[in-house]
């Protein structure tokens, strides 16, 4: 659509620094003779950019680019890691995932979506209407590679990033989580090395934990990912059997690794001869339309395992991920098979119902816009809320906010300090094999944006400093 295509360069223009908050954009009746449309086109393109959060209209003035646009620092890039580590942090990742529903309890720390979203209705009609329709005949065992239906409307939507995957070769998983396991299994053995961005998901870093692996972490750049020159130097040092890493709308920097980046990245690959295990469960939720394209679209010979799933764009109660494994297509099915075996039926058909009657692609767009939005707000809030010395990631799509504080701070003890007040965070030593980013935390915001949520991240922000105001300072890496 017109309108949109100018709301991507506008909205580039203003995420690349060239209007900086404060200033005013070019009218509409300026904008309308440079590109070539509609007045209401110009208009349309403007209000998608305020939804947005990058834009605000000012009566007889135009429009300008928020004030709030001010960007704190960003997180700082860490050090490259002498030696593969084996992984820790299990009793930390079990007292965040194992927190219960509270009605009273801001879950800040957990890496759940917005399950609220009306457009989420059709879905439960249809997981309603199949129940009734197909009875007991649909609580059957079913396809070990999943139910084709849905395999077809995933090799689909695959083409959105750049991919051409036929239904026969996906694999239908128990989540995103069971599709990075078993692709770590299909290719690893106890004792092999795993590179991994860093910071890096906490599932992932369990997984290595849970099957023996090393991981090797990798310097890691809040916008642009993993040093390709500190993975070049590893390979040349170290055994590294695959490279698992998250480029796009990573967990939890955000961070969207560009394609020039993601090249290079293959190219090493191939000459090292490695697999790449490609997480692309946040990819769908990025800001920018199209979407960017995964690895996977730039491969060849069957190298890249590409895991994804909707339990970031939907509901992560479904449990249905997706893995299309290369040339690992049969290891990766007999992993399946040794863990999970068959995944339900009936919410795989209720899914491709939901996909196949056109319902998938307006909740994404009502979603994107929703979590641009959210970035804004929580970025404004730390901004308000928390000391000066935060350093704030600026995530190119998804809903999580990485906030680092000074060395020598423990975001542990501020999850322990947060209790009594009913929130809590996720902190940052669950995403490091080692435990480092201590001093860091990681904060959602999916949910409508709401006094009390921003009353829960005052708090945060308030704890913080009083924290702060008792940790000796020291140099920051």
């Amino acid at each position: 659509m017109l309108y949109r295509n100018l709301a991507e360069i506008l909205g580039e223009r203003i995420e690349q620094g060239l209007y900086r908050p404060g200033d005013r954009l070019p009218s509409v009746r300026v904008l309308s003779q440079e590109h070539g449309v509609s007045l209401s086109t110009v208009q349309q393109a403007y209000r998608e950019l305020e939804d947005e959060g990058l834009v605000e209209p000012r009566p007889k003035s135009g429009y300008f680019v928020p004030h709030s646009r001010q960007r704190p620092a960003l997180p700082m890039v860490g050090r490259t890691a002498q030696r593969p580590v084996d992984v820790s942090q299990w009793d930390q990742v079990l007292e965040l995932v194992n927190t219960p529903a509270q009605a009273d309890l801001v879950q800040l720390g957990r890496g759940i979506p917005d399950i609220d979203a009306p457009t989420l209705k059709p879905l439960l009609r249809s997981l309603s209407r199949l129940s009734r329709r197909q009875g007991l005949r649909e609580l059957s065992y079913g396809s070990l590679a999943g139910e084709v239906l849905l395999r077809e409307q995933v090799a689909r939507l695959a083409l959105d990033s750049g991919c051409q995957i036929a239904p026969d070769d996906l694999i239908i998983t128990t989540g995103c989580h069971e599709a990075l396991s078993a692709a770590l299994r299909a290719i690893c053995q106890p004792g092999d090395i795993v590179a991994v961005d860093s910071p890096s998901f906490h599932g992932v870093m369990q997984a290595l934990k849970g099957f023996g692996l090393k991981a090797l972490e990798l310097p890691t750049d809040p916008l642009t990912g993993i040093n390709l020159e500190a993975l070049e130097m590893a390979l040349e040092q170290w055994p590294i059997k695959a490279i698992q890493l998250t480029p796009t709308c990573n967990n939890p920097l955000g961070y969207v690794m560009p394609e020039t980046n993601r090249r290079a990245l293959l190219e090493l690959a191939q000459r090292y001869d490695l697999a790449i295990i490609e997480d692309d469960i946040y990819g769908d939720l990025a800001y920018r339309y199209p979407r960017p394209r995964t690895i996977k679209s730039f491969d060849e010979d069957g190298r890249v395992l590409l895991c994804s799933s909707f339990s970031k764009t939907l509901v992560p109660g479904l449990r249905i991920g997706w893995i299309a494994p290369g040339r690992y297509l049969q290891r990766v099915l007999h992993m399946k098979y040794m863990s999970t075996g068959m995944s339900a039926q009936l919410p795989q058909l209720a899914l491709a119902e939901f996909i196949g009657e056109g319902q998938y692609q307006p909740h994404l767009r009502r979603m994107r816009s929703q979590y641009a939005r959210g970035r804004e707000r929580m970025t404004a809030w730390v901004s308000q809320h928390f000391p000066a010395t935060a350093r704030v990631s600026q995530p190119q799509g998804g809903f999580m906010l990485w906030v680092e504080m000074p060395q020598g701070f423990d975001s542990q003890r501020l999850n322990r300090l947060l209790a009594p007040h009913k929130v809590q965070i996720a902190p940052g030593s669950i995403f490091s094999a080692a435990g480092k980013y201590r001093n860091c935390l990681r904060m959602n915001f999916a949910t409508a944006m709401t006094a009390d949520l921003e009353w829960a991240v005052r708090q945060v922000g308030q704890t913080v400093g009083e924290l702060l105001s008792t940790t000796p300072s020291s140099e920051a890496p």
